[in-house]
């Protein structure tokens, strides 16, 4: 008995661990939202294109893709496309980008606010100011025509669609570029040029490549965005200039062929993913949140990429010497600085022509208007087609920005706060329908939707510009709770407050800007889509972005030009508040 007391009094008790319902576990609404409208309709897009329905598997509608000369040449043309505007756009931006990074905080918001307006206006609008502008009537075809040029033939060429497209996505590749190149740290260059550098050397051998994750970075997102790209080719193009994104709304919405518009989305789709792979195998995926990514072992294309960044600096150090010394009044600077200028300024082009074509007194569009006239507002507010499209966008952009907040917001607070191993795989999850063509995800969502009844409803609506909008969103309340100071709720905790009372008047009330940023963000993502709205509309039911685009086609008047006002001025109001919420949030 005693040995059997001793025992007793020795061996452990063990009670069984308590369950804890951890901050990752708010992440599950989240996931299963996207796993529901993102993940299981993009798969569903591979099952599509190779089983027929009735017939069973066939690899016909792939195998038409790659056979058909007209198909393959639109193919040839859209990857072309892709890879000249990628090219184009870094080369454009990276020299703004470098110009606002030597600016003080203050200054590059301002500048910077001069980018996000035409970011943030819809490509319909600025497309749209385009094909006014360069009309065969305008007044700078006149001009073009007045010296000798081919002033009559501005539109419907390959060149003004890279034209438009690179117009377009400019500002997403300074935005993508602005975060790595503020992280290099700046006194590395005085170091150089104090160890006997020139300024020359010191950019091509430090600054660019410790800016190399951001130039890939940004090349990627612009890869994948115009891959998808339909609303320019189809404006300002000719049918030599048809791109995939043409080839599948007329697939799906005309010819209701949806195995052969499946294959072209899965080809859309495998040419997304191979740049992602290809970006991975050189930066890691860690890269696109700006990271410097020194812990990353260089790989071989990166160590030619030093090598060749040093030979270019050797080449154009006697060259920027030469120049120096022949135009000392004008330095580099400058002449970087007046470059800026004029990007920025053929940027907002677009954004201020609509204004005043709005005004017209007469009845067909022109630059400059000849005369001053009220007429087409009224003609667009007495419209009951136009007023309803409006009225849909509105409520349909308040309930997008409410869901998403909702669920962008849980799964950011789920990462931020959770020390689990699933936080990693949750991020590059939600991430993932920014590398994934808003056309992919639109025919995956039909699909879906068609199953479910929601084609043709407000409901389908929401929830596609949700998907859309969530990573966007994502990011910036992940920002938001990275940056917010977490021992001010645990001094409150300490204190005696329990967790729902420190999250509501310690959390909340500190994190409002960022809240307020992703709702507004939302809005205006939701606001201005087209792409679902071509798809889960159905043709019954419509949008503002979505009726500009049908009368476009239908007949171009000033109209169009009214709505289009419209939407600028709800996205310059939106864009303004959020500038100033994030002054406030930001130090000077």
């Amino acid at each position: 008995m005693t040995s059997l007391d001793l025992s007793s009094e020795i061996l452990p008790v063990t009670e069984k661990p308590s369950f804890r319902f951890g901050p990752i576990w708010l992440a599950l609404p989240g996931v299963a939202f996207l796993l529901i409208f993102f993940l299981w309709p993009t798969l569903h897009i591979l099952v599509s294109a190779i089983w027929g329905g009735d017939s069973g598997f066939s690899l016909k509608a792939l195998l038409v893709v790659f056979t058909s000369p007209s198909y393959s040449r639109v193919m040839t043309t859209t990857f072309t496309v892709a890879i000249q505007v990628t090219a184009l756009c870094v080369l454009i931006s990276y020299p703004l980008a470098y110009w606002l990074s030597r600016h003080s905080a203050r200054r590059q918001r301002l500048m910077m606010m001069l980018i996000l307006l035409p970011f943030w206006t819809s490509a319909l609008v600025k497309n749209f100011a385009w094909l006014v502008l360069f009309g065969r009537n305008s007044s700078f075809a006149q001009l073009i025509m007045s010296m000798g040029g081919a002033g009559d033939r501005l539109l419907f060429n390959k060149t003004v669609v890279l034209f438009g497209i690179v117009h377009t996505l400019v500002p997403l590749c300074v935005i993508a570029m602005m975060p790595t190149l503020n992280q290099v740290n700046k006194s590395l260059l005085s170091a150089a040029t104090t160890l006997g550098a020139s300024p020359t050397q010191a950019f091509w051998r430090i600054f660019l490549p410790l800016s190399m994750r951001g130039v890939a970075t940004a090349g990627l997102m612009i890869f994948i965005t115009s891959l998808g790209f339909f609303i320019t080719p189809s404006l300002l193009g000719s049918p030599r200039e048809t791109m995939v994104g043409q080839l599948i709304i007329e697939q799906i919405n005309e010819l209701q062929n949806l195995q052969q518009g499946s294959a072209f989305g899965v080809i859309l789709l495998a040419g997304a993913v191979i740049a992602v792979v290809l970006f991975d195998r050189v930066f890691g995926l860690s890269g696109m949140g700006g990271g410097s990514g020194q812990s990353q072992p260089a790989s071989p294309v990166r160590r030619f990429g030093l090598r060749l960044a040093g030979r270019i600096g050797n080449i154009f150090d006697p060259v920027a010497r030469s120049y120096r010394n022949t135009f000392r009044g004008l330095p580099g600077s400058r002449l970087l600085g007046l470059y800026s200028v004029l990007v920025i300024a053929i940027l907002l082009v677009p954004v201020i022509a609509i204004i005043p074509m709005a005004f017209t007194s007469g009845s067909f569009l022109a630059f400059p208007p000849p005369g001053f006239s009220l007429r087409w507002f009224d003609t667009y507010f007495a419209s009951p087609i136009w007023m309803a499209a409006t009225a849909r966008s509105f409520g349909i952009g308040v309930a997008c920005a409410a869901l998403t907040i909702v669920v962008a917001g849980t799964v950011a607070f789920a990462v931020v706060r959770s020390g689990s191993r699933l936080a990693g795989a949750i991020f590059i999850f939600f991430m993932s329908p920014m590398i994934v063509p808003h056309l992919v995800i639109s025919i995956g969502l039909f699909y879906l939707f068609a199953q479910m009844s929601l084609i043709a409803t407000d409901v389908g609506l929401v929830l596609g510009h949700s998907v859309i909008a969530t990573p966007v969103v994502f990011i910036i309340v992940l920002s938001t709770l990275r940056g917010h100071d977490w021992r001010l709720d645990d001094a409150a905790l300490t204190l005696g407050a329990s967790p729902r009372k420190a999250f509501f008047r310690i959390t909340l009330p500190l994190i409002s800007g960022g809240i307020v940023a992703g709702l507004i963000t939302a809005f205006l993502i939701s606001f201005e889509e087209l792409t679902i709205a071509l798809f889960i509309g159905g043709g019954l039911i419509t949008t503002l972005p979505k009726q500009l685009w049908s009368d476009i086609f239908l007949q171009i008047n000033p109209t169009l030009a009214a709505a289009s006002v419209v939407v600028l001025g709800v996205v310059t109001v939106l864009f303004l508040l959020m500038e100033v919420i994030s002054y406030w949030r930001k130090p000077a």
